[in-house]
């Protein structure tokens, strides 16, 4: 009966240590999951840290040339002549023979032809000044006949900012250059210089900012021009505003961008800047749109009468290529769902390259498309979880 007991005791012993090792496997799992995740947030911190920001190629300043030159012109690659457009303009420039005698006989010899090139030819901003001369009128009867005598001066044309330097083509071109650019006030102070203009940065800001008083009844009629569009694209950033009443210096504001679809007869990208980021914002500036808005993953975008939020591929791709800097192997789950989205996009670039119409390009996306989303969409299925961090 002792002997019984002890294997007994023996076998309760036996499975008491099996249910501890079992716990401490389990323990050394759940251990590496969180070792593996804090090493994955640590390489995607270094990256944000140290790597580059843009998932775009790199365009260097003082590299940029020779590094295109390599990626697109392969060696020993001869390129056939590139036309110019017709609409520019042409200067014809003759070139003739100095000494038109026969090297063999002496004779004079005549134009049997020519040989023709072009080459474009561009002439940097050229600085000149509008001289207004405004005549004055008296009237010479009533000189002798009448006690006074008034002036007539003639009028000039209204002015976009009374009293200022700068005229209409002189605002279009601060303004182009700063907003379509990306030429900073301060640079173009410097290119002005140059041409011999010595202007301030804070009278090229003070331009900028009347040009946009100015503007204001445009880009309301491109705002009513874009909400009547069945679909819209939406995003917003922070900005952050200096010198702003009741507002702390440190505070953040948001820039909300608005534009039309790819494909829009009247292309429009408007900016709407507002100090916070509410969803009223959103509904004051859309007001009376009712269709799709393209944006990304933003709450404040959903649930708003008339408007059905639709993903962006941009974003969608920005969170795989931040987990594929995160993940330690080179070819994981992140690389296989970015090489999905490439397969979409490189569709994409065969429809802007083909200049495709709507119904052409719906067509091309339900052959092309569709059945790479639905492999997409079997392979994403199994890896949707939940990780607690």
């Amino acid at each position: 009966m002792t002997k019984e007991l002890s294997i007994t005791e023996l076998h309760q012993q036996l499975a008491a240590l099996q249910a501890q090792v079992d716990s401490l496997k389990n323990d050394k799992v759940d251990m590496q999951r969180q070792i593996d995740l804090l090493i994955s947030k640590l390489n995607l911190s270094n990256s944000k840290r140290f790597g580059k920001q843009s998932e775009k190629a790199p365009r260097g300043t003082f590299n940029e040339a020779e590094h295109i030159k390599s990626e697109t012109e392969p060696k020993h690659h001869k390129k056939g002549k590139q036309s110019l457009p017709s609409h520019l303009e042409r200067e014809e420039v003759e070139h003739k023979l100095e000494d038109t005698s026969c090297a063999c006989c002496g004779h004079q010899m005549h134009i049997c032809g020519s040989e023709t090139s072009e080459q474009i030819k561009i002439i940097p901003a050229k600085i000149s000044v509008i001289k207004h001369q405004q005549l004055k009128y008296v009237c010479r009867e009533c000189e002798h006949t009448q006690v006074t005598n008034k002036v007539v001066t003639a009028s000039k044309p209204k002015q976009p900012i009374p009293r200022s330097i700068a005229s209409a083509e002189t605002l279009a071109a601060v303004v182009t250059a700063k907003y379509c650019d990306a030429l900073p006030l301060y640079r173009q102070v410097e290119i002005f210089k140059r041409g011999g203009l010595d202007i301030s940065r804070a009278t090229l800001a003070n331009w900028c900012i009347k040009s946009g008083a100015i503007l204001k009844p445009l880009v309301e009629a491109m705002q009513q021009i874009l909400v009547e569009q069945h679909s819209l694209c939406a995003d917003e950033t922070r900005v952050q505003v200096l010198d702003e009443p009741d507002k702390l210096a440190t505070s953040q504001s948001y820039m909300w961008v608005y534009r039309s679809n790819e494909v829009s007869e009247q292309p429009i990208v408007i900016y709407d800047y507002q100090p916070g980021r509410s969803r009223q914002n959103l509904k004051n500036f859309l007001q009376g749109f009712e269709g799709y808005l393209q944006c990304d993953g933003y709450s404040v975008y959903d649930n708003v009468d008339g408007m059905l939020a639709v993903g962006c591929w941009a974003h969608t791709r920005r969170k795989y290529d931040e987990a594929l800097r995160a993940e330690k192997k080179s070819k994981g789950r992140a690389h296989k769902a970015i090489s999905f989205i490439s397969k979409l996009y490189q569709i994409e670039h065969k429809i802007k390259a083909k200049k495709l119409s709507v119904a052409e390009r719906y067509q091309l996306r339900q052959e092309k498309s569709k059945p790479i989303l639905d492999v997409f969409k079997q392979w994403l299925a199994p890896c949707v979880r939940i990780v607690v961090a």
